[in-house]
């Protein structure tokens, strides 16, 4: 299998802090008040505990920065992008896909953060082990004959770069590479509760949510075994709506970009699953969108 660690796919673009707008010194954007910070997540787990998942999130930001921050549920991956684009909120942990489609709608619409992890991301393709699959450094192609899941088909790393591997290991579509018809879970947890329990033979889901699975004994390593990781690519971030110079004065996204890369806060941090945040910019990205417009479920 080639390696795909070329260029921006991995994230390989300069991780600078974000400049401020490029507006005359004496020229200033005051703060609305009573301004709110509306923020969202894609629900690539749990869509039951939101709420309760990324409130220290709100917590954090509304102490650091001195303002109202508030968390907004979105019911799936493509009402987030939606919540976005129609300025519902003004601050989002998307994945690297949801990122790209976010920021391709909203112009001006800034990358800020990503997890430490997140520059080196990667998949993990699983298979119950009924299937007497094994891991293998080569890309499984026996796959194509046996009943598998996505997670969301807007999901980075629960469809859309293990459709890119697929492409990749075999010269085929999806649609022409497996025998029997693909399925899409919604999530990654769901994926690997579907193939853990024999529901689905085979499967694609991003490696934090396997790991973390198997380290609280929702898996049974045994029954639900990786059979190939991909190579490594950029994937979740938190993007920035430009209107929230407008609501906070110039300069708040830069603000906003050092709270969350100085981010110690415990609990914010466990609630977007990560140990650091770093900076990020869109260039970041580029290699999530090339590959993107590879890709076609229609």
């Amino acid at each position: 299998m080639k390696s795909i660690m070329i260029g921006a796919l991995l994230g390989g673009a300069a991780l600078t802090v974000l400049s401020s707008c490029n507006k005359p010194a004496e020229e200033t954007t005051e703060a609305t008040p009573n301004a709110v910070l509306r923020f969202s997540a894609i629900p690539d787990e749990d869509t039951t505990a939101q709420d309760a998942r990324f409130k220290p999130v709100a917590d954090y930001l509304s102490k650091e920065l001195g303002i109202t921050v508030e968390f907004v549920a979105s019911p799936n991956y493509g009402a987030s992008v939606q919540k976005f684009a129609g300025g519902d909120i003004q601050l989002a942990w998307f994945g690297g896909v949801t990122g790209v489609q976010a920021r391709q709608k909203v112009e001006g619409a800034q990358a800020i953060v990503a997890g430490e992890a997140d520059l080196n991301f990667k998949s993990y393709f699983i298979a119950n082990s009924s299937t007497g699959l094994t891991k293998s450094e080569s890309f499984p192609l026996e796959i194509k004959d046996l009943k598998f899941t996505y997670g969301s088909q807007n999901s980075t790393s629960g469809c859309i770069m293990p459709t890119h591997f697929i492409m990749e290991a075999s010269g085929e579509t999806p649609q022409k590479f497996f025998t029997q018809e693909f399925g899409f879970s919604g999530s990654h947890d769901k994926t690997a509760e579907l193939v853990n329990a024999g529901t689905y033979q085979v499967g694609a889901l991003n490696f934090k949510t396997y790991e973390d699975g198997i380290a609280e004994g929702k898996l049974d390593k045994d029954k639900c075994v990786v059979i190939w990781e991909t190579p490594t690519y950029a994937d979740y971030n938190m993007t920035a709506h430009p209107v929230l110079e407008k609501q906070f004065g110039e300069g708040f996204i830069v603000k906003l970009q050092k709270a969350l890369v100085e981010c110690d806060d415990a609990a914010a941090l466990a609630a977007l699953n990560r140990e650091k945040l770093v900076a990020v910019d869109n260039a970041t990205f580029d290699g999530i969108a090339s590959v993107m417009a590879k890709v076609n479920f229609k």
